[in-house]
């Protein structure tokens, strides 16, 4: 069996036109066990994604290697969140009504051991632009690379194998920061040109795409990017999903992001900054259906 049978597909999957994320919290004194039994029997991993954080699965006296809370960067001269939770949920779906109806469903099926903490709606933007205008995810590995990159192999074991990792963050951008920037500074921010997505040789080293070009790294830092922009009123940014085989390539590019690693800060600092930061660990699926094994359930 293929390691990208074993995943949920929506991991795998192109980001969908809308999409709702519910963040959860395990309720003082719940045990979460009959929850997440029934939680995994109705998520598919495509419409509807899971992950588990590492306090959860502290609570249920479980272990999966390679897991923990996110705790910021050490170094870092940018202020980055971290914002731990239990449970999170990233609902896929073609028409926000419906992720609307969706998410009631499974707050309610939730409520006997968690309560929803927060709630983000995010949409695909102009063919899988940023509200700035620039294409996200230009070097996403694709086909076998993307596998490679986002899963854990077929040697970490039963309920383990085609799980991942995934780093959150809710970006918040200034867009009025943004705006007031000509056109070249825009392009230099990026490092690349909004209208045909070349990069650009003459962007300064503060540049995001240089800042954070994956194969610049040792070991090369390959995450697969999901990210989806978000609206409230006339803010706005981008809900930032990073899925790995570890934390470890999200870690790095973060690092050299936040000036930790040459004391360069990435120039996306500029007008944008992480107003949430947390880890999770996304179960495989056996038959369809989440596959909590490893956490003996």
């Amino acid at each position: 069996m293929s390691l990208s049978t074993l995943a949920q597909a929506g991991i795998l999957e192109p980001i969908p036109p809308h999409a709702r994320y519910l963040t959860c919290q395990l309720r003082v004194g719940a045990d979460p066990r009959t929850v997440l039994r029934r939680l995994a029997s109705q998520a598919d991993g495509l419409d509807t994604v899971v992950g588990l954080g590492a306090s959860l699965v502290r609570e249920l006296n479980a272990q999966v290697p390679g897991l923990k809370s996110f705790r910021g960067i050490e170094g870092a001269r940018i202020k980055l969140p971290a914002t731990p939770a239990d449970l999170w949920l990233w609902l896929r779906g073609e028409d926000r009504g419906e992720l609307l109806i969706r998410s009631r469903h499974l707050e309610t099926l939730l409520a006997p051991a968690f309560d929803v903490q927060a709630i983000a709606d995010a949409f695909n933007h102009d063919g899988g632009r940023d509200l700035t205008g620039y294409e996200d995810g230009t070097e996403n590995p694709q086909g076998d690379e993307a596998v490679q990159a986002a899963l854990l192999p077929a040697s970490a074991g039963a309920h383990l194998a085609g799980s991942s990792f995934v780093a959150v963050q809710r970006w918040h951008h200034h867009m009025s920061r943004f705006e007031a920037m000509s056109h070249q500074q825009q392009d230099h921010t990026i490092g690349r040109a909004r209208e045909s997505n070349e990069e650009l040789e003459d962007a300064p080293e503060a540049a995001h795409v240089k800042r954070t070009a994956q194969e610049s790294f040792d070991p090369e830092a390959f995450v697969l990017r999901r990210s989806m922009p978000w609206a409230e009123g006339n803010d706005g940014g981008l809900v930032f999903t990073a899925f790995g085989h570890s934390f470890d390539a999200f870690e790095a590019l973060l690092r050299r992001m936040a000036g930790a690693e040459d004391g360069l800060t990435d120039a996306l600092f500029t007008f944008t900054e992480p107003e949430t930061g947390a880890y999770f660990w996304c179960p495989p699926v056996e038959d369809g259906l989440i596959d909590l094994g490893a956490l003996g359930l």
